[in-house]
């Protein structure tokens, strides 16, 4: 169970003297606020009772000891590796008779190492550096620690951790024995034939027997372990692009088999991260592209609404959005958490999909059953307003700005405000409203020493209304003439802001521009800032269009990005990868011809000689980034070639895409689409046929296939030219 108080046992651990600065203040502070845990686990001596067994618990620090020890130097974390092995493997083993183990365990090192980094120097790390004379000394410290049968809790005081010592199985001061006759000499042999030759058989599959015949040979045994270093370096490059493909693939999967869920987005984007940085992107752009396929063929469900919502923010309360899904209160807060967002945040893709999501939430908390009041409805319609005003969609800004003046009671509505914090850029005259109450608020608390007001950067709601409804309506304007009515949206604003009771400064100082701004005006611009009493129709929910286009555009951003981390990282190791292929492929579809022909160029250039290594899977997922043609060939090539599993039925199968293929393609295509001559889709041709052809087996049946239909492609184009 989480504790999220520093425990009154440990108190005097964030205070008490240390000589050599470490841990740190800010180290110390985030400890102390991470908490503490409180684990069902009985003491050993109280095991065997019937009640403490089942009822007793014991703090955990293991939130604290993770920090603890990512603030270590790297000499101190080999030390505390090389410490674990060597208890695991000799003090666990047969040389004390399978006993050790109910005596040490890997805590007591952990222990005795962060008392080590407290108590010591940084001196006595870092001078004269030498890992296997540290550990001797520790090992000695370890054994002083059991003769005296004194291992003291780092974090409790007065707490020992050997305080029960005729409960071990062996005797202390057998072991203590053992670890103080180790030294260096010994120690290095130690490591040699039991941890080192180890790693040289398990990971460079070399003859390293050697080693153990030359341990005292000091040039031997550093030739070797440079050996082994130079072979890490050289392969885990391999090694970490395999786990990334291999990772890839299974994520690929999920998706044709699993929709994902909120609490699979949260497992999948944290546990990614430990696999390696480039997945989490990867995994984004798949979830984008799943959800952007699903919802052109089905409405958006909630499910995907807080799916995406999970992916963008990073985070999500699980049963808080569950909760939400019948309550209009809660899906005006999850709008609210992603305007919250989209206000702090620079202009981006990804801040686009935030607004369609916020809107989604919105219509979401007017079609729910408990928002027949007027202060949700109002709420929810100028919220809806204000995202459409920021997505230049002013007359749906208009009608929902509409829905809100013509509610019946405005008297409840004054409970509800609109806050400046979830506000997007508006314009200039907000912004500086909004600067300016808070500036009239600090000068209230602080030369006149009044008490702060609850409210300070908020908008009375149904004035707020007005003022973008004739914000909307003087930028409509100008596209178009708008009827006039006996009664203007300023003079309604008026009269509303006359007979209000109670407001805030911010309304005081938003009227004053309405005012300036209309009597500076002439007359005939003055009456054509009018209410529109034509309403167009006001849907019940997100119209989908606009957020399928943008999970489409913003899953090419991050396959791109994807893309571009890969040549850095394994460019030296591996073929050329070209990391524009994803964008050429989405120019294409939106109709950026020249673009995309610039960009296929520049490939297909790249991967002369070369197909490289990479591809784009054909996965339901990608082929909505495809032409019909390419979409019917993937057809052909899975019921020429399809896949069975173990039992002989047939399963889903991926078609890839090199991307030298796959460049050739987009190429000829953009080049027919832009009228080149026939001479120049013939220079195209030959490089197809002599150059490109040659380079993919047999086996590779869909790049053949496209590069067939490819050279079809410009024979037809020629000879239909001539």
């Amino acid at each position: 169970m989480r504790c999220l108080l520093w425990p009154s046992q440990a108190a005097d651990w964030p205070t008490r003297h240390r000589n050599y600065g470490w841990p740190d203040s800010a180290i110390i502070d985030r400890v102390v606020s991470n908490g503490c845990d409180v684990v069902h686990v009985a003491h050993r001596s109280c095991r065997q009772h019937e009640w403490m067994d089942i009822f007793q618990w014991r703090l955990s620090f293991s939130r604290a000891e993770i920090v603890l020890l990512n603030s270590w130097m790297p000499v101190q974390q080999i030390v505390y590796h090389m410490l674990r092995i060597f208890m695991k493997m000799e003090l666990s083993g047969h040389s004390i008779n399978n006993s050790g183990a109910a005596t040490l365990s890997n805590y007591h090192i952990k222990t005795m190492i962060m008392w080590s980094c407290e108590l010591k120097p940084r001196s006595w790390w870092i001078d004269d550096l030498n890992v296997v004379r540290l550990c001797v000394e520790l090992l000695h410290t370890l054994a002083v620690w059991l003769t005296d049968a004194r291992c003291p809790h780092y974090f409790i005081h007065n707490c020992n951790l050997f305080d029960h010592p005729d409960d071990w199985h062996c005797s202390p001061q057998l072991i203590a024995s053992r670890l103080i006759s180790e030294t260096e000499g010994s120690l290095v042999k130690w490591f040699i034939n039991n941890y080192i030759q180890k790693i040289c058989a398990q990971d460079c599959l070399g003859n390293f027997s050697h080693l153990s015949d030359h341990a005292t040979n000091r040039t031997t045994l550093k030739k070797t372990v440079s050996e082994v270093v130079h072979w890490r370096l050289t392969t885990s490059p391999l090694l970490a692009w395999a786990l990334v493909v291999a990772t890839r693939s299974i994520i690929r999967s999920s998706f044709s088999s699993f929709s994902p869920t909120m609490r699979s987005c949260l497992y999948w984007m944290r546990d990614l991260i430990k696999i390696h940085p480039h997945l989490r992107i990867y995994f984004i752009s798949i979830t984008f592209l799943h959800v952007a396929y699903r919802i052109t063929r089905t409405p958006l469900t909630d499910e995907f609404l807080d799916v995406l919502s999970t992916v963008c923010l990073q985070s999500n309360d699980v049963r808080r959005c569950l909760n939400a899904r019948h309550s209009s209160v809660l899906s005006l807060g999850q709008a609210a958490k992603l305007m919250k967002v989209i206000a702090n945040n620079s202009h981006s893709t990804v801040q686009l999909i935030e607004i369609e999501l916020s809107k989604a939430y919105l219509y979401r908390a007017l079609r729910c059953k408990d928002s027949d009041c007027d202060s949700i409805y109002c709420l929810a319609n100028v919220y809806l307003a204000v995202l459409y005003y920021t997505t230049g969609q002013y007359q749906k800004a208009i009608d929902h700005c509409t829905l809100v003046t013509r509610s019946q009671d405005h008297t409840q509505c004054i409970s509800r405000v609109v806050e400046g914090e979830l506000l997007p850029k508006i314009d200039d005259e907000v912004d500086t409203i909004l600067g300016l109450a808070v500036f009239y608020q600090y000068l209230r608390t602080t030369a006149l020493n009044e008490q702060q007001t609850q409210y300070v950067g908020v908008f009375t709601m149904y004035l707020f209304s007005h003022y973008l409804h004739i914000r909307s309506l003087s930028i409509t304007i100008r596209c178009r003439q708008l009827t006039q009515t006996p009664l203007t949206t300023v003079q309604r604003y008026e009269k509303y802001f006359y007979e209000l009771q109670g407001m805030f400064i911010t309304d005081v100082l938003l009227f004053h521009f309405v005012k300036r701004r209309k009597y500076s005006t002439n007359c005939r611009n003055r009456h054509t800032i009018v209410s529109d009493q034509t309403m167009s129709g006001i849907p019940h929910s997100l119209d989908t269009s606009e957020l399928v286009d943008l999970l489409q555009q913003s899953a090419v951003e991050h396959l791109t990005t994807c893309r571009r981390l890969e040549a850095q990282e394994f460019s030296s190791v591996m073929s050329p990868i070209v990391t524009t292929d994803f964008e050429a492929l989405y120019a294409y579809k939106c109709g950026e011809y020249q673009r995309c022909l610039r960009l296929s160029s520049d490939n297909v250039r790249t991967l002369i000689g070369n197909t490289g290594i990479s591809g784009v899977d054909m996965y339901a997922e990608f082929i909505q980034l495809m032409d019909s043609d390419i979409v019917s060939l993937i057809g052909l090539t899975v019921i020429v070639n399809p896949s069975r599993n173990h039992n002989g039925s047939y399963c889903h199968h991926s078609v890839n895409a090199n991307q030298l293929s796959l460049s050739l393609y987009l190429m000829t295509q953009c080049q027919m689409k832009l009228h080149h001559s026939p001479t120049s889709l013939a220079q195209t041709l030959k490089y197809i046929v002599e150059v490109a052809r040659p380079q993919f087996r047999k086996d590779h049946t869909f790049d053949n296939l496209l590069l067939k239909l490819t050279e079809h492609k410009i024979l037809l184009y020629i000879y239909g030219a001539s």
